[in-house]
């Protein structure tokens, strides 16, 4: 069982994207402009745009959050703590999540349409948004062996009758709150798309004026941002 101490989580690091994109802008202003020496002024703006695509997938926005979570299991399983938990606390562990998200556009993908409303404006339409969780660090900052209540038993006997977390029991409480913290994650993915898409706009402006554009529209999908790939640090000690 798996409950979530703490529900606000604290960014240290936001909007990684956009330093991406400038780099990427400076790039392709640099190709356009050998084209413009090559090809003359009959050099067609909407095809240079199309050259987008080239990016393939643009990471617009990353952050890092932790998360604390707690979970809690008892050494006499569930019929221990439907019936027993008078007799004895159940064992809780703390923990904290620390992952990082990164939001990325496929600019490949068929859905990304540039669309040349003339007199030199744009409207991009964007692709759907996906969004990768890495999962760097599980932290155990606070164990506590199961303790039979002192009215019922002495202290001195609790390291006796009160057994500890073992192996099996971390890994298997680290699977399930491993869970959580995706659940989490996509908690924080929803709370952070407007700003996503901000980012999102501001790169793809910049990119687009950079091939002399004068106006640039960008659209989104009404749909949420789709996970796509969830990584582990130490993986093999995550594994299900």
């Amino acid at each position: 069982m798996i409950e979530r101490l703490d529900m606000d989580s604290f960014l240290t690091g936001i909007a990684m994207g956009l330093a991406m994109s400038l780099a990427i802008g400076l790039v392709l202003w640099r190709r356009r402009r050998k084209s413009l020496i090559k090809g003359g002024p009959r050099t067609n703006v909407h095809v240079s745009i199309e050259e987008l695509r080239s990016i393939g997938e643009l990471s617009v926005f990353k952050v890092l959050t932790k998360e604390i979570v707690t979970a809690k299991d008892h050494w006499l399983g569930e019929f221990g703590k439907k019936y027993m938990e008078w007799v004895v606390s159940s064992k809780k562990m703390a923990m904290i999540f620390e992952f990082d998200i990164s939001f990325q556009y496929n600019l490949r993908d068929s859905s990304f349409v540039v669309e040349d409303l003339g007199q030199g404006a744009y409207r991009l339409k964007m692709p759907r948004c996906k969004y990768d969780i890495f999962i760097r660090d599980i932290t155990f900052y606070d164990e506590q062996r199961s303790r039979f209540l002192p009215w019922l038993i002495p202290d001195l006997l609790n390291d006796v009758f009160g057994p500890g977390f073992n192996e099996e029991d971390r890994n298997r409480l680290k699977r399930e709150a491993r869970e959580q913290a995706e659940a989490l994650a996509g908690n924080l993915v929803h709370r952070l798309r407007s700003e996503v898409q901000s980012s999102a706009r501001e790169t793809m402006e910049l990119l687009a004026k950079g091939f002399s554009a004068r106006q640039v529209i960008v659209d989104f999908q009404d749909a949420a941002p789709e996970q796509d790939k969830v990584a582990y640090a130490g993986a093999s000690d995550l594994k299900s």
